[in-house]
């Protein structure tokens, strides 16, 4: 009887923790919604039905659960047994073990980050004049960056990317999906007006063109759980309706891209299984975007092969191709190792190139700086990565070195956008901003290709 009690009490504790994170959950979702102006009922529906989103709330609750009993437990103790006892308890049973696993934590980190590099700044190659230098107008190679954050800019930062010698701009508006499986997505809802972040998006695109700077705007599906490569659905309705949709959020970038002069539209980025599924789609979607948008084309083809399965390059400005290739299969390779793993992907590059008759773009590149950059470079990591992955300055700086040695001046190839450029994310991480390889890259983008 007793224990059947105390079982009762605890779970209404359990249940009255449980709503109390729920409500704050809740309110963190409704801020949101007044800050980006998001319809409510599509917040909460694609919230509540992301297993990914309900696997956060209840990992939060389990978290905050567990502090309220070791909270709850040594308040008992100081009052049955006083300060001293309790005190004892909580360093032993609390403190000692959280400053050991604080400390290996450090410890690891720090042993992790640490290297030892000396490379050479080379300042000379740095634009300080504030304008583009648009070497692009020169010999058609697109010196790009993908940039996010674009509420947060500010003139500093718009000066950075041109002290950089970065004459492009990937501009990534995105489009969410809840999973590989789900039929609808989150695309803007209003063609008759702009919302809150395409006006951030139309800010921006302005103070880059009175810098000199060109912009490819590139929407991208989000999937909350999966790749947008492996959309599977049932049948042919179903494709019917996810198209639909995809349509009316592409087509309103395109205007968008038209309104605003921006000079290179990419109409899709990693939509494998759709191509497969819809060819026909695809070509009548690509007339639609011409009537509305004049400016050059490309789409965003993984570098798996995807490629492959696209039977309209003709009817576009480039090729692109999402280029994270494996290079090698050592980590901290030799910058000749780097050059090698380049050989038989620029034989099949240069094989598209001819072809189609169109020049190759690389849409999406990137290494972070860790000793493994160059083996799998599509692979982003983990939370956990931090403990186990060795900086490496070197090899990120190394592999943009082979990288544009092996082909900057081929003539076929017409350039890059580096994923990505952010001061505010982690030391091991794709941006190449304020390590070595972001020099590296301004060497290169400050020269003029002579084939």
């Amino acid at each position: 009887m007793f224990i059947g009690q105390q079982f009762k009490k605890e779970s209404l504790t359990a249940l009255k923790v449980y709503l109390t994170v729920l409500l704050c959950v809740i309110g963190l979702l409704f801020y949101v919604i007044l800050r980006d102006n998001l319809s409510a009922l599509d917040v909460f529906k694609q919230s509540f039905t992301n297993s990914s989103f309900l696997l956060a709330v209840h990992v939060l609750f389990v978290l905050v659960y567990l502090l309220f009993l070791i909270g709850r437990y040594f308040i008992r103790v100081y009052r049955k047994k006083g300060f001293s006892i309790m005190s004892k308890r909580l360093f032993l049973r609390v403190i000692l073990p959280s400053l050991i696993v604080f400390g290996s934590i450090k410890f690891l980190v720090h042993h992790n980050s640490s290297e030892t590099y000396d490379y050479v700044w080379d300042y000379s190659i740095e634009n300080t004049s504030g304008r583009s230098n648009d070497l692009y107008s020169k010999d058609k190679k697109l010196r790009g960056m993908t940039v996010f954050n674009w509420r947060n800019k500010n003139d500093s930062e718009y000066g950075e990317l041109v002290k950089n010698n970065i004459e492009w701009v990937a501009i990534v508006p995105f489009f969410y999906q809840e999973n590989e499986y789900a039929i609808d997505m989150r695309v803007p809802e209003n063609d008759k007006r702009w919302s809150r972040r395409d006006s951030t998006f139309i800010s921006s695109i302005s103070k880059l063109q009175s810098r000199n700077i060109h912009v490819m705007l590139k929407p991208h599906l989000w999937l909350g759980d999966g790749w947008r490569s492996n959309v599977t659905l049932n049948s042919q309705a179903e494709w019917t309706t996810w198209f639909n949709n995809y349509r009316k959020g592409i087509l309103h970038y395109a205007k968008l891209a038209a309104e605003h002069d921006i000079e290179l539209f990419c109409i899709g980025t990693e939509l494998k299984s759709s191509l497969k599924a819809q060819p026909e789609q695809w070509k009548l979607l690509l007339s639609d975007i011409k009537a509305l948008y004049k400016g050059k084309l490309t789409y965003a083809a993984n570098w798996d092969g995807e490629y492959e399965l696209i039977d309209f390059w003709e009817e576009l400005d480039y090729i692109g191709i999402q280029a994270y290739f494996p290079l090698t299969t050592s980590k901290n390779p030799a910058l000749n190792t780097i050059k090698d793993g380049w050989k038989t992907h620029i034989s099949t590059l240069e094989s598209l190139s001819q072809k189609h008759n169109r020049p190759i773009l690389f849409t999406e590149i990137g290494y972070k700086n860790d000793a493994t950059a160059t083996i799998k470079p599509w692979e982003w990591g983990n939370f956990f990565s931090i403990l186990f992955t060795q900086k490496s300055n070197k090899t990120q700086q190394l592999a943009y070195e082979a990288l544009y040695s092996k082909l900057w001046k081929k003539e076929w190839f017409v350039g890059t956008f580096i994923w990505q450029w952010d001061s505010s994310v982690s030391k091991i991480d794709f941006t190449p901003q304020n390590k070595p390889a972001q020099n590296t890259i301004a060497k290169w983008y400050g020269q003029l290709s002579e084939y």
